[in-house]
């Protein structure tokens, strides 16, 4: 009987732990059902709220927008924002216009490697360069030109001057653009010849050819010539012909010139003198003392700034180092060879096209009288002024660059 009540006890005992078992069981079963769904309910507000999160620069996939990269700065004003809800699945039946409406949005552009200031263009769009080349004000504009002149060739002038520029002009191809800055003011007395009505005409009175040049001949907007010719009015012109002075300048490798001077007329320098024996010349002997370097001016690498011709590349370059205030050119013969590398080898004269220096003081005659001076005296201390000035300034110029590097600026006669 007591043996009976004893394994009565153990089956309770054991049927008690059996029912704690499953309960337990059952309560964790519960906790793993609780905690996956809070984790599921979490993850789907995590999803959800994700495109809302500030991102400071995406660039997106060429495969996703393959016209334009779209990358946020603070220039570009580009919101991630908007990227993120076309790409949202919660977004999906507005998903098409919201692209579009990114797409469209010019301000959203940003093309750092555009010219500046044309950032926010599509580079399609973009043209950086110009040309003086005449246009209709009709008709198809693909079918506008019927040439494309190669090569620039302008003259700074006065109408007292004509018949000299009317000269001058045919011993100038249909491959040329004629430009003429007209420092008198009068521009339509020259109707008169035919060559003019294709001409450009400027017309600023008093000013001289380098403020011209400054204004009107930047680098972009002649980049389709090959050469640029910026000349004198007061040249002879009997024995030059254009074409054949380019194809010499193309044989010889020259990057700046000019045409040799008869030898009896406006002589300044011998470098300029032009030698009957040959075709091209590159150096010179001058006086004694005045050249430090064979290979420098006025010896080499020199060519006076009433007849320069000018390379596109080497004019890119001349035209920077032209200053705004500076306006008769002093002092930029002798820099010239700053521009081009090695500048005894491609800076020269062409002795078999040459030209006669007519010393005229047709713009001289454009100042004022002073001081008892006559107009074409204080034109000329302006000059010499000027000469003094650039040569200045080019020194601290440079002076300073080296010295920026931690270079010895004591001898700078190589630079």
């Amino acid at each position: 009987m007591l043996r009976s009540c004893e394994n009565q006890k153990i089956l309770n005992k054991m049927g008690t732990a059996a029912r704690s078992s499953i309960n337990r069981k059952t309560n964790e079963s519960m906790r793993l059902i609780v905690t996956t769904f809070v984790g599921v309910v979490f993850g789907f507000f995590i999803g959800v709220s994700f495109p809302t999160l500030s991102l400071t620069k995406l660039t997106l996939p060429s495969s996703l927008l393959p016209t334009v990269e779209y990358v946020e700065d603070q220039r570009s004003g580009l919101s991630t924002q908007r990227f993120l809800n076309v790409f949202n699945p919660l977004n999906r039946n507005n998903g098409s216009s919201t692209r579009a409406q990114v797409l469209n949005d010019t301000s959203k552009i940003w093309v750092p490697t555009n010219p500046r200031g044309a950032e926010r263009l599509p580079p399609k769009i973009v043209r950086a360069e110009s040309d003086f080349y005449l246009r209709r004000l009709w008709g198809n504009p693909n079918e506008d030109l019927t040439s494309q002149p190669k090569y620039l060739v302008t003259f700074t002038v006065g109408y007292d001057q004509k018949n000299n520029i009317n000269a001058a002009i045919k011993k100038f191809s249909d491959n040329f653009t004629i430009v003429l800055f007209h420092y008198d003011g009068r521009t339509t007395e020259w109707n008169e010849f035919e060559w003019s009505k294709r001409a450009i005409h400027v017309s600023v009175r008093k000013q001289t050819k380098w403020w011209y040049a400054k204004r009107f001949l930047h680098p972009d907007i002649v980049a389709s010539y090959d050469y640029i010719f910026i000349w004198d009015e007061d040249l002879g012109v009997e024995h030059f012909n254009a074409e054949e002075y380019i194809k010499l300048v193309r044989k010889h490798g020259l990057e700046i010139s000019q045409p040799g001077l008869e030898p009896n007329k406006g002589l300044t320098w011998q470098m300029t003198k032009r030698r009957g024996d040959r075709e091209v010349h590159k150096e010179t002997e001058e006086k004694p003392g005045w050249c430090s370097n064979p290979h420098l001016p006025p010896c080499a690498a020199f060519v006076e700034i009433m007849a320069p011709v000018f390379s596109r590349d080497a004019w890119r370059c001349v035209w920077h180092m032209i200053q705004n205030d500076l306006v008769h050119g002093w002092g930029l013969d002798f820099a010239l060879r700053k521009c081009v590398e090695p500048a005894h080898e491609k800076i020269g004269v062409v002795d078999s096209q040459w030209i006669v220096h007519q010393t005229v003081p047709s713009l001289g005659n454009q100042g004022e009288s002073k001081d008892g001076k006559a107009p074409w005296q204080g034109v000329r201390e302006r000059c010499k002024k000027e000469w003094t000035m650039f040569q200045g300034r080019m020194a601290n110029a440079e002076k300073a660059y080296f010295q920026a590097l931690g270079a010895d600026t004591t001898d700078s006669s190589a630079h």
